[in-house]
């Protein structure tokens, strides 16, 4: 599982995320070991992803695919004012029920 917290620039082009987005969910959905994804917005600005993935190497796999890599530089150069990224390996897990 990965987590991706992150606020935009006040001028990011809204219209170019969006596009980057759509292709980056087309992607990700295509990926080996992708199982799902969660986006959460908060009324501050803040957002958070979560990423669930079947394993370890498979979240790393996607983090090196080459699109994926294009994209989070366009996201350092055009998006986002900050952003941090939690990779939860060797996470432990509890549900319930």
């Amino acid at each position: 599982m990965n987590v991706f917290r992150s606020r935009k620039r006040a001028d990011y082009d809204a219209a170019a995320y969006a596009a980057d987005a759509a292709r980056m969910d087309e992607l990700a959905r295509a990926q080996p070991g992708f199982l799902d994804y969660k986006s959460f917005a908060a009324p501050d600005g803040e957002t958070v992803t979560i990423s669930v993935w079947e394993s370890v190497e498979a979240a790393r796999a996607w983090a090196r695919h080459p699109e994926h890599r294009e994209a989070q530089a366009r996201g350092r150069e055009a998006y986002y004012a900050e952003y941090t990224v939690y990779s939860c390996d060797g996470a432990v897990e509890r549900r319930f029920p």
